[in-house]
């Protein structure tokens, strides 16, 4: 029920603008997040979006990366600005409810130097 895309190659400081589709009905939205994990590391946390808007990152993005949404539309988007070859990463939207998680299938992100 979530689609990625938006992933590519980029060089270092280019940007990039992902997103993350939802279809059907999901009720009890808690979050809407991103995440992220890199070849032989543990998947993290990058940026959330709440209902009410309010939004939160992680400390290595904070500043370049910005999450924002589309309600109408069902989407979240990443914008990412100034990427960093440690920016390299899967990256996965999440659907956080009160009665599940969904995932999306993850998008290949690739900052060269």
């Amino acid at each position: 029920q979530l689609q990625a895309s938006g992933g590519g190659l980029v060089q270092a400081g280019g940007s990039l603008r992902l997103s993350c589709a939802a279809s059907g009905s999901i009720n009890g939205i808690k979050a809407r997040r991103w995440y992220r994990q890199a070849p032989g590391k543990e998947r993290e946390w990058v940026a959330a979006i709440l209902p009410n808007g309010s939004v939160n990152y992680a400390d290595s993005v904070k500043g370049r990366f910005t999450i924002s949404r589309d309600s109408a539309k069902k989407t979240v988007y990443l914008q990412m600005n100034s990427l960093e070859p440690e920016d390299t990463a899967v990256y996965f939207c999440n659907l956080y409810t009160v009665y599940r998680e969904y995932w999306g299938q993850g998008t290949q992100v690739t900052v060269s130097s």
